[in-house]
């Protein structure tokens, strides 16, 4: 059984959570000896497929004509295109639309969460699909708390040792709640914020362009960075805040659970069933809400809840990932082969 993992512009997408998430497949099937390839010129019995642009189509096409089986792994709903950038509300439907006659071709859709499983079981077209619900994962062997390398982090970027410092994460759209972050930044001019990760703002929308440009001196943009500089901000933040409206997992909130970073969260039905509010984050609804929760986290009135979100972590370890792509291969391999559209 040998796999072919691919990825339409696969360097472009290894700046987003679809990057991490692909990473994440390859090593969590290395580490489950399931043999794959990347090369579309291999022989291989499994298509495993993660985007849905318009190549991706046909390759998904050429395969399921080949008597192929193919694994659609669904990162993306309409849902969490829609606030996005220009024009999403105005073109979510024709998404829609292209998201279905896509995944449609999987003979097994595997998606992130319980929420987006749902969603998408409830387009039409999809609602007689085989889904599968496996996490985007992560390697808690590198995702942990390491303090050296959280104190370099603060001397990198120009962090006193009592600063208090609250980190972000995401594009540079709305979706990801960056104009309430840069509001929360407004509202403690006392804390250092610092937002890691980059898109061009030129498609974002106006209030996000706005947000950015306007933001005050005490929030840090910091760009796209690599993964340990993650790992070193999460090991040296005092607080991470994910003020993201629409997901269908959110794998920063499970890295920042594996450093053993508090986290507040946004209150979405993303997060419900597995991130619970007191318990292992902190949950907010708005940016009043949000503010109202860092300034108790600060004041000492909400204890740290570092070792509850560390087993989040553990629960979506790398290694039992591998073990779920093993599953969803097999069950597949055993499927009749269908050649229909």
């Amino acid at each position: 059984m040998k796999v072919f993992f691919y990825t339409e512009l696969e360097e472009k997408m290894m700046i987003s959570g679809l990057g991490k998430a692909i990473e994440h497949q390859k090593r969590a099937a290395t580490q489950a000896g399931i043999t794959y390839t990347t090369d579309p010129d291999d022989d291989y019995d499994i298509l495993h497929i993660n985007t849905w642009l318009p190549k991706s189509y046909l390759v998904a096409l050429r395969a399921k004509l080949a008597g192929k089986k193919i694994v659609y792994h669904a990162h993306s709903t309409e849902e969490d295109y829609r606030d996005g950038f220009i024009l999403g509300h105005q073109t979510a439907w024709l998404i829609h639309w292209w998201l279905v006659r896509c995944y449609s071709l999987g003979d097994i859709i595997v998606t992130p969460s319980p929420y987006s499983s749902k969603l998408l079981q409830g387009y039409k077209g999809l609602e007689n699909k085989q889904f599968r619900v496996i996490s985007n994962g992560v390697d808690t062997d590198y995702f942990c708390h390491d303090a050296e390398k959280g104190e370099a982090f603060r001397k990198i970027y120009g962090f006193a040792p009592d600063d208090k410092v609250i980190m972000g994460i995401g594009l540079y759209i709305r979706r990801k709640g960056i104009t309430d972050f840069v509001e929360l930044a407004r509202r403690f001019p006392e804390y250092k914020f610092i937002w890691f990760g980059y898109s061009s703002l030129k498609a974002a929308t106006h209030d996000v362009r706005e947000a950015v440009k306007n933001s005050p001196a005490n929030l840090t943009w910091a760009g796209y960075v690599d993964k340990q500089t993650i790992k070193a901000a999460m090991s040296g933040a005092d607080l991470f805040i994910f003020p993201t409206l629409e997901e269908t997992e959110g794998i920063p909130v499970i890295e920042a659970c594996a450093c053993g970073q508090d986290a507040i969260i946004r209150d979405i039905p993303a997060f419900e069933g597995w991130l619970e509010d007191g318990k292992n984050v902190y949950k907010a609804k708005d940016v009043d809400a949000f503010e109202a929760k860092i300034r108790d986290f600060f004041d000492g009135k909400l204890p740290s809840l570092k070792e509850a979100a560390l087993q989040v972590a553990k629960e979506r370890d790398l290694k039992l990932i591998g073990s779920q792509l093993r599953d969803v291969y097999e069950e597949v391999m055993a499927m009749k082969t269908d050649n229909s559209q």
